[in-house]
């Protein structure tokens, strides 16, 4: 279907760039949760990255704007940049957050956490590869990605739990809340881009 209407394909590697950056920036949340050494070394890297990523996200919109017959719909274009930005943005903001606290070191959720994140970002990251090919199937990549936020939700709910039945100090509850919980938010907006890429590749099969 997608090669039936000669269309503009620059969006497909325009949105392999951005998954591909957005990867990126979860691998290095990974590596700092992990290797906790240098948390403002390893915050700044992956804000640079995170400023690539809103580069990128301007560049399709730009391009959106400049394009009159797009290779699917245009809020679905719209929709998936945006998605792919909030992804880097929660990624910025849990790292942000542990040097804004002065975390000492990663909690265990807070480590299995940064793994599903990046599985969930991989996981998004293989469904745009196949945009755009015939007969694209993301059902492998969606289901993937429902059931690693599935199960941050779980640690995160269990975290949480933790926090308010053996924390005695409430700052640090306040910290580790908003950590775990924006961390489970950005597997949130990998769902939701899975989501996305469900709805494209229906419109096309």
């Amino acid at each position: 279907m997608f090669g039936l209407i000669p269309r503009e394909t620059a969006f497909f590697e325009m949105f392999k760039k951005a998954a591909h950056n957005m990867i990126e920036g979860s691998r290095l949340l990974k590596d700092m949760m992990e290797n906790f050494r240098d948390p403002v070394g390893q915050a700044s890297r992956i804000k640079d990255v995170e400023h690539i990523g809103d580069s990128i996200t301007h560049d399709i919109a730009r391009k959106l704007n400049q394009t009159f017959i797009t290779p699917i719909d245009r809020e679905d274009i719209h929709a998936l940049a945006s998605a792919l930005d909030d992804i880097l943005d929660l990624v910025e903001a849990v790292a942000d957050r542990f040097v804004v606290f002065k975390v000492t070191k990663p909690t265990e959720p807070s480590l299995k956490l940064a793994d599903i994140l990046y599985q969930s970002s991989v996981a998004v990251g293989a469904g745009i590869d196949r945009l755009g090919q015939p007969h694209a199937d993301v059902t492998e990549c969606c289901v993937l990605v429902n059931s690693l936020e599935n199960e941050a939700d779980r640690i995160t709910r269990d975290a949480i739990s933790y926090l308010f039945e053996q924390e005695k100090d409430p700052i640090a509850v306040i910290k580790w809340k908003e950590i775990y919980e924006n961390f489970e938010e950005g597997t949130d907006r990998c769902e939701d881009v899975a989501n996305i890429l469900e709805r494209i590749a229906l419109k096309h099969i």
